[in-house]
């Protein structure tokens, strides 16, 4: 556990360094805000509030954007400061989402990439920060993770749970194959066709 918490300062050091060689504040400047324009419905007269690209959200999205783009990191400070800006923390989870093209992601099987695994936040915030109710103040609770949600990260034990419970399934379709003969051309026809294949090619019935 203590190994798994020095993985974070270092995520940390790793972007700021490249930031400060080259020569990126690291903190986003305050844009002023821009007069009201009456023709546009959409536009807003809020200044835009700075970033602080010394958090582990901020450097961790412009890891992973770097990582998914193949490019270095200065070329991905505009979306990182967007995304934490609009979504916070949060946000990481809609971007590993939509870097998966849009994919759901289940981090009992794919490690988080906030907490690597952890499941608890790792930034080790107090209950007053989160906003835990005042009886669980001094109850000494986990903080789950903002972007998993605690997801148990157990890749090979699940992927065995699964793989056992798709060969169950398979038995079952094969054995009501034996019981009786669906509508051929049917959709369950078609299905079990395919299960017969399967189970052919793996061997499961020698």
């Amino acid at each position: 556990m203590t190994r798994l918490f020095t993985v974070f300062p270092q995520r940390i050091a790793d972007v700021t360094t490249q930031l400060t060689t080259l020569g990126i504040p690291l903190t986003a400047p305050i844009t002023p805000a821009a007069p009201p324009d009456p023709d546009d419905p959409w536009g807003s007269s809020h200044p835009v509030p700075p970033v602080d690209r010394t958090t582990l959200a901020w450097c961790t999205a412009a890891q992973m954007l770097a990582d998914h783009h193949h490019s270095a990191i200065d070329r991905q400070v505009p979306a990182a400061d967007a995304l934490i800006r609009e979504l916070g923390v949060r946000g990481l989870t809609q971007l590993h989402s939509d870097l998966h093209h849009g994919a759901p992601i289940d981090y009992r099987y794919t490690r988080c990439p906030y907490c690597s695994g952890l499941g608890e936040d790792p930034t080790l915030p107090n209950c007053r920060e989160v906003g835990c109710p005042p009886q669980y103040e001094f109850a000494d609770h986990p903080h789950i993770c903002p972007v998993c949600h605690g997801e148990d990260y157990q890749s090979e034990w699940f992927a065995e749970k699964h793989l056992a419970q798709l060969d169950r399934l398979l038995v079952e379709a094969l054995e009501v194959r034996g019981r009786s003969r669906p509508r051929p051309g049917s959709r369950r026809d078609r299905y079990l066709r395919r299960a017969l294949v399967v189970s052919e090619q793996s061997g499961i019935d020698q």
